[in-house]
């Protein structure tokens, strides 16, 4: 995509900020939003901040990630004013007067010192909510209205429904992490400790740590079964039999999250791998608008219980292992989730932009989209086969444990487990796996 393009569609993608915003003003019979993009936040009994963490709603309008005490100002009619701190300071790098793209939407003014905003906000404040996570904030600043949910759920519902510009940020985020995927890979092959490996991707994607969207998952052998797993070890493993890598990349604010799965053994762990490969694939093929994204968690499921069964791990039947919950022994979290301006990003569990909650089925309280697929939406498709020992001795103990080979079990433990997840956008007509057309297989 062109430059000029960007440009364009990021015009196309305020102005649908602006519809969205008059709509839910309306709706509510207030008068603006005032969106903080937050402030820093020291470490206790210290004079040194965490990292900071732009407020979403904030970096929804503008491409500044990085820049606190900023505020926007909202009304969903007249051109956006942008408060944009730029403080004198020698202490700290001081942002720079901004000429990019985006520049020609807003008003802007500069505002010097933090606490001299309130100059710049509405004087009656009684009709203008405050979109941040600084309640103490606001309520110094006389806001009555802190983060509404009538006009959250508003806001957070059509975010789902993604602009031509966003598509492209998280088209560019894939491509992104895919360069770093393959660097990381690469490191694997050369025996490199999981720290190595992670410094490999870092560098590939030209990215630091707080830069990437969440903290990356490097994981070596059995530390592959721990879903979460964020050590990140300097010690080499005596071998490198499996390698699991769970890592994202940013663009313009917006996430990518890719999973692979690796080894270089000969062991039916490299069929594994290759078995939940095509089933992420089926899955997303199934992705249609109009269908319940729990459906594809089910099938997600089935597809699991046959692939363990393949593997003569079970002796029973796919429905059988679902509806005994066997199978959630080996595969404990939900198929995925919704991709955005957050990793796990909002509005998974809400029917309409109202808020009227649509929970997760009983027996799959972790699934974190229950939602109705829809065109423009993006989603992850993450199946995977893990071999945990706590889940595994809570099984053992059962009356299940009649269904299991267990020594079949033990000849994977050692590997951990497998997930492979891309990253889909979902058209009328088609699906769009932006994460294999960047080039990762």
């Amino acid at each position: 995509m062109t430059q000029q393009q960007m440009i364009s569609d990021y015009a196309e993608h305020i102005r649908t900020l602006q519809t969205r915003s008059a709509q839910a003003l309306e709706r509510e019979n207030i008068d603006g939003l005032i969106i903080h993009s937050g402030q820093g936040k020291r470490h206790f009994l210290d004079d040194t901040n965490y990292p900071f963490r732009v407020n979403p709603q904030f970096k929804a309008w503008l491409p500044v990630v990085d820049n606190p005490n900023s505020w926007l100002i909202i009304n969903g009619k007249d051109k956006p004013k942008l408060v944009f701190y730029q403080p004198d300071d020698f202490w700290h790098k001081v942002p720079q007067t901004p000429t990019d793209f985006w520049v020609e939407h807003f008003d802007i003014i500069y505002l010097k010192e933090a606490n001299r905003v309130e100059k710049h906000l509405p004087y009656d404040k009684s009709k203008y909510a405050y979109i941040g996570e600084y309640i103490e904030v606001a309520k110094a600043l006389g806001f009555e209205l802190v983060n509404p949910e009538s006009v959250m759920h508003y806001l957070h519902y059509h975010r789902t429904y993604k602009t031509d510009y966003e598509l492209t940020c998280m088209r560019n985020a894939n491509r992104i992490a895919v360069k770093a995927h393959k660097a990381a890979k690469e490191a694997f092959l050369l025996h490199s400790s999981e720290f190595e490996i992670n410094q490999a991707y870092l560098s590939a994607a030209e990215q630091d740590s707080n830069q990437v969207p969440y903290d990356n998952i490097i994981a070596l052998n059995e530390h592959t079964s721990i879903l979460h797993y964020t050590v990140l070890d300097k010690i080499k493993p005596h071998k490198n039999l499996s390698f699991l890598i769970d890592a994202g990349a940013s663009f313009h604010g917006y996430a990518s999250d890719i999973t692979r799965t690796y080894t270089t053994e000969k062991h039916p762990f490299a069929e594994l791998i290759q078995r939940v490969n095509n089933l992420t694939l089926f899955l997303i093929e199934a992705m249609k608008p109009g269908k319940s994204y729990v459906d594809i968690h089910r099938e997600a499921y089935l597809g699991v219980a046959q692939i363990l069964i393949d593997f003569n791990i079970l002796n029973m039947t796919a429905e059988q292992a679902v509806d005994t919950g066997v199978v959630s022994t080996f595969f404990p979290h939900g198929i995925g989730h919704p991709l955005g301006l957050q990793v796990h990003d909002v509005a998974g569990h809400v029917a309409d932009d109202r808020g009227t909650p649509l929970a997760p089925p009983q027996a799959h309280p972790f699934l974190r989209c229950t939602r109705i697929i829809e065109p423009r939406h993006v989603y992850t498709i993450e199946p995977g086969v893990y071999f945990i020992d706590s889940l595994l001795a809570k099984l053992k103990g059962s009356e299940k444990s009649k269904y299991i080979n267990w020594n079949v079990v033990d000849t994977f433990r050692p590997f951990g487990g497998v997930r492979i997840e891309d990253n889909v956008i979902v058209h009328r007509d088609r699906n769009e796996n932006i994460t294999r057309e960047a080039g990762l297989n």
